[in-house]
């Protein structure tokens, strides 16, 4: 494989929407997200309301990369072999003897079920986005309300957390008091049709208040982003735009984003592609199909042209693509935020290139041993104002999603490992910058260094490498 990698030796260009192309007001956001699930556990599932009320300080737990093991309600940071570097009950910091008292060698059981970020289980769930990030912060302050009525009771919240996504991610949600009548039916039917129909429809918090206030939640996209697409496109290039969101919410934040004439820009997009499952799932099991006013309409067994479609699968995507391009074996980079359902998805099973949205490379930095230390919340300081800081900084508590020190046995001085994130990161992206934005100044046939066994594991951040994973001191491969 070469070393270096360039746009312009692609025919096709590929995008995730959130968190890729469409940034978010993180702060605003994630606050938002979290009031949405708090509150459906709440009244619905009946939790302490306590949980409605988030101390500023407690956003210092939100650290990509977490693990929730859900039987024992704790939180773990892995080193790249599955050792336990870090770890919370609830929000409560453990200390390396409470760890190795629960995990005995500090190895944990089901690492080796884990594959780039991929594998969810009964058993555990990984963080891995800034959508994911407040449920986590939920779930640790639902252990910690739990504990406090009975320490010894089961952790059986999952459940009811899948419940609160479900909840407020219904796709009926987003269209509000758009109301179609029925066909068909007349008098008191229609409506108490249509009375439940408007409940669902207004149901959960977080559509909505997008929908009222886009401004406060979602970022305009800069200028050179747009230019740079613009060029991508008069270049020749194939754009695409495959994302989870559903059509109705895709236009509102593309529309918000780039414009109302975004769709110039795009050869192909795709909605409510159900990714990973896009990329990994059989073709039979994941059919596009046509749109119309944003409603999903007939099974396609195959596509046969550029447009809007809904869900489907990279298989027949890329029969497509062949027949555009004239190639037998278009070459595609896929840019995106999630390593579970971007990044090692479309890397693993359909060989794309990828390039990974990591904005934890604006924030890192090199902390003093004092400052690594996991301190209790109470301890920590308050944050200035009234906001919480950028989630993409620095957890006090976890340290840097890059790196952290280890000891080997008690005596033993500390040694500097890769996070299993980190190591994530350089196994399965192409390249990996901070934002979109950071590269659309560049021509197009920009040749960046790309993450390889043959390239140091700093080889394919750009434009640079994280400074805690830069640091001289010896690193330990395990």
């Amino acid at each position: 494989m070469a070393r270096s990698f360039s746009l312009a030796a692609c025919e096709v260009i590929g995008f995730d929407l959130d968190h890729t192309l469409c940034r978010y007001n993180l702060v605003e956001s994630s606050q938002l997200i979290y009031e949405s699930f708090a509150e459906f556990m709440v009244a619905e599932k009946g939790y302490d309301k306590e949980l409605l009320n988030v101390p500023l300080e407690s956003w210092d737990f939100c650290c990509k990369g977490l693990v929730l093991d859900m039987e024992d309600g704790n939180f773990l940071k892995l080193a790249q072999d599955g050792t336990i570097l870090r770890a919370s009950h609830g929000t409560k910091h453990l200390t390396s003897e409470e760890i190795l008292e629960k995990y005995g060698r500090r190895e944990w059981k089901h690492f080796k079920t884990m594959s780039g970020m991929v594998s969810r289980s009964a058993k555990y769930y990984v963080y891995d986005n800034y959508f994911d990030l407040p449920g986590a912060l939920l779930c640790a302050r639902i252990v910690d309300s739990l504990n406090q009525h009975n320490a010894s009771q089961k952790y059986d919240f999952w459940k009811d957390m899948i419940a609160a996504i479900q909840h407020n991610y219904k796709t009926s949600a987003f269209k509000g008091s758009h109301f179609r009548k029925p066909c068909g039916v007349t008098g008191s039917t229609k409506k108490h049709q249509k009375k439940a129909r408007e409940q669902e429809e207004n149901c959960g918090t977080y559509f909505p208040e997008v929908k009222r206030n886009p401004d406060k939640y979602i970022q305009s996209c800069p200028e050179s982003v747009k230019k740079w697409l613009r060029k991508l496109k008069d270049s020749g290039k194939i754009l695409l735009l495959i994302t989870s969101s559903h059509s109705d919410y895709c236009r509102l934040l593309c529309e918000h984003t780039l414009g109302n004439d975004f769709a110039e820009l795009f050869d192909i997009v795709i909605t409510n592609a159900l990714k990973p499952g896009f990329f990994s799932q059989p073709p039979n099991q994941r059919p596009f199909r046509t749109l119309e006013n944003d409603e999903e309409q007939e099974v396609l067994l195959s596509l046969d042209k550029p447009g809007w479609y809904s869900q489907g699968n990279s298989s027949h995507l890329y029969e497509l693509l062949k027949k555009i391009t004239g190639k037998l074996e278009p070459k595609v980079v896929y840019f995106g935020d999630s390593m579970h359902s971007d990044i090692f998805s479309a890397h693993h099973y359909s060989n794309w290139e990828t390039v990974l949205i990591l904005e934890e490379l604006r924030g890192d930095t090199i902390l003093e041993h004092s400052e690594t230390e996991a301190e209790p919340l109470g301890k920590k300081g308050k944050y200035e104002g009234h906001h919480p800081k950028s989630l993409h900084a620095v957890s006090k508590q976890w340290g840097s999603y890059f790196v952290d020190t280890i000891a080997a046995t008690e005596d033993a001085a500390e040694t500097l490992v890769r996070t299993w994130p980190c190591k994530c990161v350089s196994a399965y992206s192409t390249i990996t910058i901070p934002s979109i934005e950071s590269i659309a100044d560049l021509p197009l046939d920009y040749r960046f260094t790309r993450f390889s066994s043959k390239n140091s594991v700093i080889a394919g951040y750009f434009p640079n490498p994280p400074r805690s994973l830069s640091t001289p001191q010896p690193m330990a491969t395990k």
